[in-house]
């Protein structure tokens, strides 16, 4: 599976961004979806998640609230619409594809190449 994330930037603090993530597969509805992020000096976290069909979605308690993951099946695409962004949301937004345990399992198999978000205070 082949990820191209985009859709980041540089926003003020308490804006919004939508990060998109089109996928390279015939079969994307066979595939979990996840973004994970990663700031400077630190470790790669989970986001948020999304099942195949698009009607269940798990989010970081970081983000709950703020955060929405939705899934185009017919576009091979996912989004995440980011609201009320904080300086701490700064990071690289990495999309990620998994088969269905991922959901529960957090772990994925196929990665985006990252996109930057940067949120300004």
């Amino acid at each position: 599976v082949q990820l191209q994330a985009s859709g980041g930037g540089l926003v003020q603090a308490g804006g919004s961004l939508r990060l998109s993530c089109a996928a390279s597969v015939r079969t994307f509805s066979s595939y979990v979806m996840g973004w994970f992020r990663q700031a400077p000096g630190k470790e790669r976290e989970f986001v948020a998640a999304i099942s195949r069909s698009g009607g269940s979605t798990t989010y970081a308690d970081s983000v709950k609230g703020r955060f929405t993951i939705s899934r185009d099946n017919a576009k091979s695409t996912v989004y995440l619409q980011m609201n009320s962004l904080k300086p701490e949301d700064t990071a690289v937004y990495y999309c990620a594809a998994g088969p269905p345990e991922s959901y529960y399992k957090l772990t994925f198999g196929s990665w985006g190449q990252g996109t930057q978000v940067t949120v300004s205070s």
